[in-house]
C-alpha cells in the first residue's frame, strides 16, 4: 500500500485516491474515465507487494471489482 500513491502518479493517474483498507481489501476513489487505466496499476503493485524482499513460491493474485459503492464492487 505504501507504494500505491507513487505508482498511480507515475502512471499519470493523480486523481485516483486510496481511501481505505478493510481487512484484505483496498478501496479507491477514481473518476469514471480513469477506472480502467487504474486497474492494471493497482493489480501490479499489489501482486508484487513482497518484491524485492521476498520471492513468494505461491503468487499473490488480486481480484478487482468496481462500482458506485463498496457493495456494488463485490
Amino acid at each position: 500500500m505504501i507504494r500505491m500513491p507513487q505508482a498511480l502518479l507515475d502512471a499519470g493517474l493523480p486523481d485516483i485516491r486510496m481511501l481505505l483498507q478493510v481487512h484484505d481489501e483496498l478501496i479507491f476513489e477514481a473518476p469514471k474515465d480513469q477506472v480502467e487505466a487504474a486497474i492494471p496499476v493497482i493489480r501490479r503493485v499489489m501482486e508484487q507487494a513482497a518484491a524485492p524482499v521476498l520471492d513468494l513460491a505461491v503468487p499473490l493474485l488480486v481480484d478487482v471489482g468496481t462500482g458506485e459503492n463498496w457493495d456494488d464492487a463485490h
